[in-house]
């Protein structure tokens, strides 16, 4: 079995290996430390001369990557924690995100900014947050944040060899130890995968037939997938039905395409780790609303609360979503 870690160390190494124009820069990432979770190490090592240590400023490295990328290179960079990404909003927003518009499309930007996110591992309020809403709706920008229903490996290389845009790689902090489940694993089965935009949305489920019209349908991304597995396989003990829709892509949503999918189920229930209120939950609901009307469609939502996350486990335990929360907002949407 692969882990969500090293599938992405897996897809740098050959990134480094198989393009010469691929540079990693970060901090702390050299070996033998390898970055804080560890995902950049053994690189170093290996291609001494395309990762670099950078200073402590992550508008610098932000900044820096984007002439390289500007110049015709490949660079991918480390943000050690999610929280920090704020430091570089300037550089990202302003300026690589805005430049191949600015420049009638004659210079692109493909630049990949990696950054863990999340809580759940007891790190306090300024090192546990979930901070993409603040990114999504930026023109020029992808933001990406693969479950570990995906490959989190293949979506970097596509982030890195063919999006022309910047890209912001979201990698939740609790998947990187997790097994990736990329195939079937009873009860839950991999009903499809779409590639919309080339980045890949999985469909599961928790049973048998794929003609019956589940009781629920979950959408969520990112490290929320670990608490839609362990909810689709206690919902199987219970005989409730659920279809789980995880994007790869947070940016964009292919809505029309959702509209055979979500066909004859009225209830829906959207998932994720950012605080709840103006995020990327609510602008879901208000695409669902908009393209298929509220006749029949009951849509609910479970975001962490709206305040800093604790750095007591027993208190992020209750800011955060948890299996708890969503189970319980399950069978309140169903009743």
């Amino acid at each position: 079995m692969q882990t969500y870690l090293k599938s992405l160390n897996q897809a740098l190494k050959d990134l480094l290996r198989n393009n010469k124009d691929v540079y990693l820069l970060g901090e702390d990432i050299i070996d033998p430390y390898g970055g804080a979770f560890k995902v950049t190490k053994g690189l170093s090592t290996d291609f001494p001369n395309r990762v670099f240590p950078t200073p402590i400023s992550e508008a610098a490295i932000v900044g820096i990557a984007t002439g390289m990328a500007m110049r015709g290179l490949k660079p991918i960079i480390e943000i050690m924690f999610g929280d920090f990404i704020m430091l570089a909003a300037d550089q990202i927003i302003n300026h690589a995100a805005k430049f191949n518009k600015m420049y009638s499309g004659k210079v692109k930007v493909p630049l990949v900014i990696r950054t863990p996110m999340g809580g759940g591992r007891g790190y306090g309020p300024t090192h546990s947050q979930s901070l993409e809403k603040f990114f999504l709706g930026v023109p020029g920008l992808s933001v990406v944040s693969p479950s570990h229903f995906h490959n989190p490996g293949n979506i970097l290389k596509y982030a890195v060899l063919e999006d022309n845009n910047p890209v912001l790689f979201i990698e939740n902090k609790r998947l990187y130890a997790t097994n990736l489940l990329v195939k079937d694993k009873f009860p839950i089965k991999i009903s499809n995968e779409i590639n919309s935009n080339s980045y890949p949305i999985i469909i599961a489920r928790n049973y048998e037939d794929e003609k019956i019209t589940p009781d629920i349908i979950l959408i969520t991304y990112g490290g929320m997938s670990l608490l839609i597995e362990n909810i689709m396989e206690k919902m199987f003990n219970e005989e409730i039905r659920i279809l789980a829709i995880l994007p790869s892509l947070l940016s964009k949503f292919p809505i029309k395409i959702m509209k055979q999918i979500i066909e004859g189920c009225e209830n829906v229930l959207i998932i994720e780790e950012g605080t709840e209120g103006f995020n990327w939950g609510a602008e879901i609901e208000s695409l669902f609303y908009e393209n298929f009307g509220n006749n029949y469609l009951k849509i609910r939502r479970v975001a962490a609360i709206a305040t800093v996350i604790p750095a007591a486990r027993h208190l992020e335990n209750v800011v955060l979503p948890s299996v708890e929360s969503i189970e319980h907002t399950i069978l309140e949407v169903l009743s």
